[in-house]
């Protein structure tokens, strides 16, 4: 059985599936390109969660803007783990490390985590998919949204 984390299903509560500008709303205002527990923009956490990534050995990371291709989002950080330890691994290292170092950044919804199949970490503004190889061919999210464009993931020494 796949695992399809319940953040995609229909559900009525605007904090997990409402538009982004509903969310925002949700969450205490709207802020443009800014994440709700932090003032560093969304951008720049994006880079720094894929950058994590990187640094613990993660494969394929690839960040897709969605600005202008839909409202749920602003950034998409994608990368795949070699196995459910690895994937859980990569999982925890993203939430630890920008709390620490991305200005106190917290998710919003964990789901997957104890699993390790797809981790799914939503910052709101950026929401982080953490793929077992396998799911991640299945769904293939760089085709499904291939209108975003595709943002290069900075090194550690030009992002920091």
């Amino acid at each position: 059985m796949l695992f399809v984390p319940e953040h995609y299903a229909m559900e009525t509560d605007p904090e997990r599936t409402g538009t982004l500008e509903s969310r925002k709303k949700f969450n205490g205002g709207s802020r443009t390109l800014m994440n709700t527990t932090t003032s560093l923009p969304s951008s720049v956490l994006a880079q720094r969660a894929a950058q994590i990534c990187l640094e613990h050995k993660a494969n394929d990371v690839v960040i897709l803007d969605l600005r202008g291709v839909s409202d749920m989002t602003d950034f998409f950080v994608i990368a795949s783990g070699t196995s459910d330890t690895h994937v859980r691994a990569l999982g925890e290292h993203v939430l630890e490390e920008l709390k620490r170092d991305g200005g106190g950044a917290v998710a919003h919804h964990v789901e997957g985590l104890t699993q390790g199949r797809w981790v799914l970490l939503d910052y709101v503004d950026f929401v982080v998919h953490l793929f077992h190889p396998t799911l991640r061919s299945f769904y293939q999210l760089e085709r499904l949204w291939s209108d975003a464009a595709l943002i290069p993931v900075e090194s550690q020494g030009a992002g920091a």
